[in-house]
């Protein structure tokens, strides 16, 4: 393997995440490497909610298709932006180590808090996973729906005279903003994003460097991955479902948190579980079914959703 063809998206947070994984397969596997970007629906489209034009999938099929067709070796993906099903032939070679997989808070006024923002502060996200959570920690904010790259999020602070923003702690961090973060919002009042953090290194199966990628795969990330995407695959959840997971790993055992919401925030199901590392997914179906058997089913069918 000399040259290695990696597939990204044109965004600078894509293409961040990218170089970083380049320098890794660069160092570790001794092959040169070429970005090959791509501009996929989601990012041409910013003026609608990504719930109505498709869901998560609109970050991903661009890419899988450079895949397919053999015009990349390589895609990296934010893991965040999995679907529940990838494309037949491909495959999951790598789980680098993850990043912090909070929320964080950027107020335009430095050293904002969520708890402490004005009463009906206007706070922007186009996550109905952080409306949602956001509006159980605080009833009284207004939600303002937003899109676009993270500088562009951020300028609307002033543009849209908002008050915070919502965004991931590690995508700051890879475009050099951490210092831009005000709160790093805690798991127990915001749970993250399934996947997020963590970057998702996709291959054709079977092709020599799904093999060759083991080196760059950090086994409890994976795990925990897995349990967080058995979550959302049994609660068929996408961007038009309100729902987060979390799972760490400690002591040979994954431990998951996860979360369904109304839109609203009105209802909110938790639920945790436990399993073997070796047995990940076990605890993301665990959790969805104890959701699904509390309630789970009736959020899902007010969304339109078709309830596992």
């Amino acid at each position: 393997m000399t040259l290695l063809r990696i597939a990204t998206r044109a965004s600078p947070l894509a293409v961040a995440q990218t170089k970083l994984v380049a320098a890794a397969v660069e160092r570790l596997l001794g092959a040169k490497t070429e970005l090959v970007l791509v501009r996929t629906e989601g990012d041409r489209v910013q003026d609608r909610a990504l719930a109505a034009i498709g869901g998560k999938g609109l970050f991903v099929k661009e890419l899988e298709e450079a895949l397919l067709d053999g015009r990349a070796d390589l895609a990296v993906h934010s893991a965040k932006d999995l679907p529940a099903a990838l494309a037949p032939g491909t495959a999951l070679a790598a789980f680098p180590e993850r990043a912090d997989a909070r929320d964080a808070l950027i107020g335009a006024a430095r050293g904002a808090r969520l708890a402490g923002l004005r009463k009906g502060a206007r706070v922007g996200t186009g996550s109905l996973r952080r409306r949602a959570q956001l509006l159980v920690a605080r009833p009284d904010l207004e939600i303002v729906a937003i899109r676009g790259n993270v500088d562009t999020r951020i300028r609307k602070l002033a543009s849209e005279q908002l008050d915070a923003v919502v965004l991931a702690c590690a995508g700051l961090v890879r475009l050099g903003l951490e210092e831009r973060i005000d709160e790093r919002l805690d798991p127990a009042a915001m749970l993250p994003a399934v996947g997020q953090g963590a970057l998702a290194l996709q291959t054709r199966a079977g092709a020599p460097v799904e093999a060759a990628l083991a080196a760059l795969d950090h086994a409890p990330t994976r795990a925990a991955v897995a349990a967080e995407r058995a979550f959302l695959v049994a609660l068929a959840g996408d961007c038009n479902v309100p729902l987060a997971a979390h799972a760490e790993v400690a002591g040979g055992a994954v431990a998951l948190r996860g979360l369904l919401a109304s839109p609203d925030g009105a209802r909110v199901l938790r639920a945790a579980a436990r399993a073997p590392i070796e047995d990940a997914e076990r605890a993301g179906r665990e959790a969805a079914e104890a959701i699904l058997a509390a309630g789970g089913r009736a959020i899902l069918d007010a969304l339109g959703t078709a309830a596992p």
